[in-house]
Parts: structure tokens; sequence; C-alpha cells
């Protein structure tokens, strides 16, 4: 069966997607480019700059919200430069709400 139109999703539809984000991503308005997007998809989470350069986002959400935004970050339509993205999943914890540039 099917799910209802407008149910919440099941625990086992809700994942946190962890990307590290490699290329020219500081200083260019990724953070807010990443921070609208997952907004427009209904994530909760954060995107912080590390020492390194690299961007770390955190989402949480539904799984395909959270592909959604994996494929937008792989896209070549973001602010700055992306060389490379890595990342992992892992069952939501719910933790968060709203979505942080840090």
């Amino acid at each position: 069966m099917g799910e209802l139109p407008g149910a919440a999703p099941s625990a086992q539809d809700v994942a946190r997607l962890s990307a590290w984000v490699h290329g020219a991503v500081q200083g260019v308005g990724f953070r807010w480019w990443t921070r609208s997007r997952a907004l427009e998809l209904g994530l909760t989470g954060y995107a912080r700059n590390a020492p390194d350069g690299r961007v770390h986002v955190v989402a949480e959400g539904t799984r395909a919200a959270g592909e959604a935004l994996l494929a937008l970050l792989r896209s070549g339509d973001t602010a700055g430069r992306v060389d490379l993205v890595v990342e992992s999943w892992e069952p939501a914890r719910g933790d968060m709400s709203g979505f942080e540039e840090r």
C-alpha cells in the first residue's frame, strides 16, 4: 500500500546526510547557497567551514530530499567551485531545527 497524501514520513524514510565538499567553497557564498537549497527541500541541519578549506554539510530529512541536496551539491551550479563531494549516511537523530550557516 502507498502512503497517504500529506502523511508524515516514517522513521525508515528519514536519514542524516554528512557531506564533505571539496573545492573553492569558502568565501564565495557556498554555505548561504546550500542553506537556501536545503530549506527549499525541507531539510534541517547546517553547513560549516572546516579549517582545511572544505565545507561540511549535515542535513536531515527524507532520504529523497537528502539525495536531491546531494545531487545539487554535485551539479556544478553551486556558488564557488565543487571538485568533490564525499558523503555518508546514517539514521536521523532528530536533534536539529532549521538550517544554519556555521
